[in-house]
């Protein structure tokens, strides 16, 4: 089950920064999962653990 936030409470949970995870949602190393009420883009934050580990290999 995916645990959808924005990229600000991601940045709280990961230390990476919004601006980081933009560009990553960009270029699809992310799933983009719409938008909240706000307009915010939404992340899965099970899928920034396995990211972080690809990009670390």
């Amino acid at each position: 089950m995916p645990l959808l936030v924005d990229l600000y409470a991601a940045q709280a949970a990961t230390g990476i920064k919004p601006g980081t995870l933009r560009q990553w949602l960009r270029r699809g190393k992310l799933t983009h999962h719409g938008y909240d009420r706000a307009g915010r883009a939404l992340v899965d934050l099970n899928e920034l653990p396995a990211t972080l580990t690809a990009k670390a290999a």
